[in-house]
């Protein structure tokens, strides 16, 4: 098929890679402005369009796709099908209605559930057991046109955002080669979404990593994964920013305030919560590198009694 895809992340790079490896006609990449990153601000280029720059694709990056300009663009190329994988730019009615086959996108969650920008991070920190990559063909809506396929992925329990993302790029990316397929043979089907099931997942800032001590030592302990390893959950330790990388569920109840260190074993640190306790395995202060508790004890140590976060 003759395909223009459209992607900004990592996520969507398995997808596009998987599209060319499979022989399709791939006549144009679309993808997010240029920006600078880093300290020295230097300009990066996008994940996909680095992958499509091997692939020797032209690529195009609007500042935004419905200006008229952008527009005439993608009118030139004549695909039959726009792939779209968290491209990060919302589509008008005149470039959904332009291909013959529409525009088909990966979304990372089961939908209805989890419409929005962040559902992967999202599904680990709701406690989630299940969640998926489903392909659509899209609406004006966000995130709300007739599903077309779905692959179910199993969150375990030691799942982090960075490793569910890796293995929901790897589904999305076999299961659009199985919906291209479908499409072109006129085999999909369509089921249209039930609003009533579903749900939006924010997208993500890093003031939702400030830790609330208050909340019980499961629901922190899934924040801590679904956040690592971006934008990452933190408190403060004596007025350095504490990154919490890795901590384990304590069931006990202590004696103490919430935030409060109330144990030091040799391999962690205790954290009193509003249920439960929060031992702390792998951890970052400010000014220093990311290590394991163990590690951190055997240099500047911990004082028990002192309260996180104040």
């Amino acid at each position: 098929m003759k395909v223009i895809f459209m992607g900004t992340p990592d996520f969507a790079v398995g997808a596009l890679e998987a599209i060319v490896n499979a022989g399709h006609d791939v006549v144009l990449v679309v993808t997010q402005e240029d920006k600078p990153k880093g300290r020295g601000k230097e300009i990066q280029f996008t994940p996909v369009k680095e992958s499509a720059i091997k692939a020797n694709i032209p690529v195009f990056q609007p500042h935004r796709i419905k200006d008229a300009e952008a527009i005439m663009k993608l009118r030139e190329y004549e695909a039959d099908v726009f792939v779209v994988a968290a491209y990060g730019q919302i589509l008008s009615k005149e470039i959904l209605d332009m291909p013959k086959y529409g525009c088909v996108n990966i979304h990372a969650s089961l939908l209805p559930k989890y419409r929005g920008a962040a559902p992967i991070q999202w599904s680990i920190i709701d406690g989630e057991k299940v969640t998926g990559v489903t392909t659509m063909l899209m609406a004006e809506g966000l995130d709300t046109g007739d599903m077309i396929e779905k692959v179910q992925v199993e969150i375990t329990d030691d799942e982090t955002g960075g490793s569910l993302h890796d293995k929901l790029m790897e589904a999305g990316s076999k299961l659009i080669l199985s919906t291209l397929e479908k499409l072109e043979k006129g085999l999909a089907t369509y089921t249209v979404q039930d609003d009533s099931l579903s749900c939006y997942a924010k997208m993500l800032d890093k003031k939702l990593g400030n830790i609330d001590f208050s909340k019980s030592a499961v629901q922190i302990e899934r924040l801590i994964r679904g956040l690592n390893p971006w934008p990452s959950a933190y408190t403060s330790y004596k007025g350095k920013t504490l990154k919490i990388w890795k901590a384990d569920v304590i069931e006990n109840e202590y004696e103490g305030q919430l935030g409060q260190i109330v144990e030091t074993t040799k391999k962690s640190v205790v954290v009193k919560t509003g249920k439960g306790a929060l031992a702390i395995t792998e951890l970052q202060l400010e000014g220093k590198k990311r290590m394991t508790t163990e590690a951190f004890l055997c240099g500047a140590g911990f004082d028990e009694g002192t309260v996180l976060g104040q």
